[in-house]
């Protein structure tokens, strides 16, 4: 047996159509035979906290090892797992193709499937993941949902924090007046000199980008016309990110499904794909393909997806950029989110960010706490901000003009976090994503 992470690894299709998959006895013999190994190994103690509590759930058992532990008491270091995929992607030295196998988010993932398939999730909880109808629901009555959404708020916020479980004090994203696909928008014109002139590409703009943050799809629309490439946005439904986080994996596997089958048409007349989030841009390129192997529409799909940082490297590093980018004063802190790490596709937004012309950048690679949804729930929303504490810290020492993430939410999390720091954030500018500062830096 050699030891792991001398090998890259490898994940294996998610089974979740296979009946063992839900057996609780056969899930209940794996998560002991991982939770023994992890218990043993401790590698990943500073990443989330799901190992933390389950170090001290086992050393503080009456015979300090996993056997003595009831399994009821699992649930808490399940709950904790924000399926980031950081252990698997840059920790574990147990993966696969080591013989122990180990993959302790899809496990985690397992687990909620198991309670989903048992109606052991919580109706609040079903309803955050339905973030079409939410959305559309926002956008429809903007002004009247950011107020209620607002943590100013001492009416409705108590009430949201009672009846759905979303912390008082946790930034939630404001909806957008209009949709980013309102059909009143019109694309800006291309530019034909661009050296990157006859690339064609359709956004993906995510639930995110079509109902809450409409300025990161307006900053690409710039961006990519500026660099020659002809765009349209497109937002059949959600990826199921939300979902995925809630074990409703069939439900994943009907949006891919049916996503692929739509952005294919797209494909097939020479269009790139680009998400505008690095959580989605994961789902196609990743997730869909483990949910759903043998659907060569996915398949394709997922080799065809690019983040919208890593689609313009490929620009710079093939054609190169168009000309016209100024210096943005005030230095930029961005922020590496975890599911762009879990690409595996390197620092692109740092790497896209250092194209700006005596411009400072500083990169900070370590979990905003965030987590999706998670961090703003009102059991997590403390544990979040300890977890992204050494971020925020950060942020506040150097204190840049800018701070960006391609999580915007990390990003907004991470604000927060100075916040509490006693941090200044109202010098910082509003921009979110790297991609809103090369749009500024060519002054669009």
């Amino acid at each position: 047996m050699s030891e792991g992470s001398l090998e890259a690894p490898t994940r294996h299709p998610i089974p979740w159509q296979d009946p063992d998959y839900y057996d609780a006895e056969k899930l209940d013999a794996e998560v002991r035979r991982v939770f023994d190994i992890c218990h043993g190994c401790r590698r990943c103690f500073n990443l989330c906290d799901s190992f933390p509590r389950l170090f001290d759930l086992v050393d503080e058992s009456e015979s300090g090892e996993l056997d003595t532990v009831d399994s009821a008491d699992f649930k808490p270091v399940v709950d904790a797992c924000t399926l980031c995929d950081m252990c698997f992607m840059v920790k574990c030295p147990y993966v696969p193709p080591h013989e122990f196998d180990l993959d302790f988010p899809h496990l985690m993932l397992r687990y909620r499937a198991w309670e989903a398939k048992n109606g052991k999730v919580p109706f609040a909880a079903k309803q955050l993941t339905q973030t079409d109808r939410n959305g559309k629901l926002g956008c429809g009555m903007s002004s009247l949902a950011n107020w209620a959404c607002d943590t100013s708020n001492s009416l409705t916020r108590p009430l949201m924090q009672a009846a759905a479980g979303i912390h008082k004090d946790a930034e939630l994203p404001e909806f957008s007046a209009k949709p980013l696909t309102d059909p009143g928008r019109t694309n800006p014109e291309v530019n034909t000199a661009a050296p990157a002139f006859g690339r064609k590409a359709v956004i993906y703009a995510t639930c995110f980008g079509n109902y809450n943050n409409t300025a990161i799809g307006v900053a690409t629309l710039k961006v990519l016309a500026q660099n020659g490439v002809e765009t349209e946005i497109v937002y059949p439904r959600c990826c199921g990110m939300p979902q995925l986080e809630q074990g409703d994996i069939a439900a994943v596997a009907e949006s891919a499904e049916a996503t692929a089958k739509d952005l294919a048409e797209w494909m097939d007349k020479g269009y790139d794909v680009i998400a505008l989030v690095s959580s989605c841009a994961l789902m196609l390129k990743f997730e869909w393909p483990l949910i759903l192997p043998e659907n060569e529409a996915v398949k394709r799909l997922s080799r065809a997806t690019s983040d919208i940082s890593e689609y313009l490297i490929d620009i710079s590093k093939n054609e190169g950029l168009a000309d016209g980018m100024s210096a943005l004063g005030g230095g930029v802190a961005v922020h590496i989110a975890c599911h762009a790490r879990a690409q595996n596709m390197g620092q692109k937004a740092a790497e896209l960010l250092r194209l700006l012309p005596d411009t400072d950048v500083s990169v900070i690679e370590r979990c905003s706490g965030h987590g999706g949804s998670w961090g703003v729930m009102k059991e997590n929303f403390d544990v979040a901000l300890k977890i992204g504490k050494p971020v925020a810290r950060d942020v506040k020492k150097q204190a840049p003009a800018h701070v960006v993430s391609e999580c915007p939410l990390a990003r907004d999390h991470i604000l927060q976090g100075v916040e509490k720091l006693d941090g200044d954030v109202s010098e910082m500018s509003d921009a979110r994503h790297p991609v809103e500062l090369i749009a500024r830096a060519y002054g669009l």
